[in-house]
């Protein structure tokens, strides 16, 4: 097994965030540093910023509201405060696509490597829903130009076509399929609108739901099923019912998975609070910023 996949699969972070960790010199393999590409052959002891890894047991999901104000990362010197400053579980979890400091809502939560990354690729064309709101009114022109896609400078690409419906004078709803670093708030600035309030009620079929700021559920049941199956991209199974059924099980120690069209929130949830969740976005420069839309991070 490769190292970078072994790092995966104990839930640390995905394969190319482990390449990074690697190249960084934060891997340690039998006390010596680790190489890009190193294979293992199963007896060795791998360690991860000083912290042995110990290969998952049982795979755990979990849905957590992110508040707005945490920045999701496990450590940052320069951020007030952290995802393990705030998250809590019996067992080590990281994030599967990431929510940007200022927005806040739907994050999910994981020790499966290999979920996490097909979860980071944006090129798996996961369904993310979010509710935005904006300074001032938002016309209806506008709101068609961001579904047909808008063409960011800096990052040098157009967004993907995406489902935008209005909900207020200076609300809507919007779903992406792509995950490009600070997107929608990308996407409201070049139309020269400032975002006043982000948060993601959906990933896939997973739904924010009632949950409110710093609280979390664990994915069980039919539901997990579902969430591994169009992890997989297994389109035939939008409810988790029919020929791959058997298939969209996730593992049971560890493995892969296999997950439907998510269902947005109703009408009532879907308003955004009056007061609370502001925040701007400041963006890096721009050849970071390229570099992340490549890896397919959702910062939005």
């Amino acid at each position: 097994m490769r190292l970078n996949q072994y790092i995966a699969s104990c839930g640390v972070c995905s394969r190319r965030e482990a390449d990074r960790l690697i190249q960084a010199g934060e891997v340690m393999v039998d006390g010596r540093p680790a190489s890009p590409g190193m294979r293992l052959e199963g007896a060795e002891t791998v360690t991860v910023r000083g912290k042995k890894l110990i290969p998952v047991r049982e795979p755990v999901v979990v849905a957590w509201y992110k508040p707005a104000g945490v920045t999701c990362t496990a450590r940052d010197g320069h951020a007030e405060k952290t995802i393990t400053d705030v998250f809590r579980y019996p067992v080590r979890l990281t994030y599967a696509g990431r929510l940007d400091r200022d927005s806040e809502g739907l994050l999910l939560m994981t020790n499966d490597g290999p979920l996490i990354d097909a979860m980071m690729r944006g090129a798996n064309g996961h369904e993310k829903e979010y509710l935005v709101r904006v300074r001032r009114r938002i016309s209806d022109a506008e709101l068609h130009r961001l579904s047909t896609g808008i063409y960011l400078r800096e990052l040098e690409q157009k967004t993907r076509p995406c489902r935008v419906e209005r909900l207020g004078e200076r609300t809507f709803r919007i779903v992406l399929t792509q995950g490009l670093n600070r997107q929608i708030r990308r996407m409201c600035r070049t139309l020269g609108h400032e975002i006043r309030f982000l948060k993601r009620v959906r990933v896939l079929n997973i739904e924010l739901g009632d949950l409110k700021p710093g609280q979390q559920r664990k994915i069980t049941g039919r539901e997990l099923e579902e969430l591994y199956a169009l992890a997989a991209g297994d389109e035939r199974a939008p409810s988790g019912r029919g020929e791959k059924a058997e298939a969209a099980k996730p593992p049971r120690a560890g493995g892969n998975g296999n997950a439907p069209s998510g269902r947005g929130e109703k009408a009532e949830a879907a308003k955004p609070p009056r007061a609370g969740g502001d925040g701007n976005g400041r963006g890096r420069n721009s050849r970071e910023s390229r570099q992340k839309s490549r890896d397919g991070h959702s910062h939005e």
